[in-house]
């Protein structure tokens, strides 16, 4: 049963001050501002939409549940090699391994859980079960901030301003809420992305000329 110590606790693991340092991450959207591929609020809507519903949204959201199912540390550390051979990119490891790694020192640290250097979402996943928080809320508030963190980079970038980045936020719930609905029945052969441009665009990062954030 979620309680509400279950929301304050998700809320502080996903608020935009814990020390993961997501704001620094932009999963590839700065070089798609740069391209040119996202010159209005429509454009960055159907790009969200896609990483959501096709890329890196979807597959987080079956590790993460699959993390929070996992029997054992052996179960544990298998998923999280899974999760680094997904990623399409040496941005995407640098996102998942460091933002997990500062995730499970926070668990270490502050609540005392024995939790090892993972990839982002098998540490959430992880550590959400250990607090004996649900699966699917927390898949759920995991893909509203993941979302909402790309939607705070491109307000930096000038895509959108506070307010339609608010009305973006507020149009795509929906959609994480069926993601993350949909991930509690999926497996390990349910994952797989085909949002390319957003991929290719975190590899384009690296050879930018000049970058605000690091992926």
């Amino acid at each position: 049963m979620t309680t509400e110590a279950h929301l304050l606790t998700l809320q502080q693991w996903l608020s935009p001050a814990f020390p993961v340092g997501a704001f620094a991450y932009a999963h590839g959207l700065e070089a798609a501002v740069q391209d040119g591929r996202l010159p209005n609020v429509a454009a960055l809507r159907g790009w969200l939409e896609d990483v959501l519903e096709d890329g890196a949204g979807r597959s987080d959201a079956i590790l993460l549940t699959l993390a929070w199912k996992a029997e054992s540390p052996e179960a544990l550390a298998t998923l999280d090699t899974e999760a680094r051979a997904l990623a399409p990119s040496a941005g995407r490891m640098k996102e998942t391994a460091l933002q997990g790694a500062a995730f499970a020192k926070a668990m270490r640290d502050v609540w005392g859980h024995d939790l090892s250097d993972l990839t982002y979402p098998v540490a959430l996943g992880a550590a959400a079960r250990a607090e004996g928080i649900a699966a699917p809320l927390t898949a759920t508030l995991y893909l509203q901030a993941f979302a909402g963190n790309l939607v705070s980079a491109a307000i930096r970038l000038g895509v959108t301003g506070q307010t339609g980045g608010q009305r973006l936020l507020a149009g795509i719930a929906p959609l994480c809420q069926s993601i993350a609905a949909e991930a509690g029945a999926a497996t390990l052969d349910d994952i797989g992305s085909q949002a390319y441009l957003s991929d290719i665009a975190s590899m384009r990062h690296d050879t930018l000329h000049s970058r605000i954030f690091r992926t």
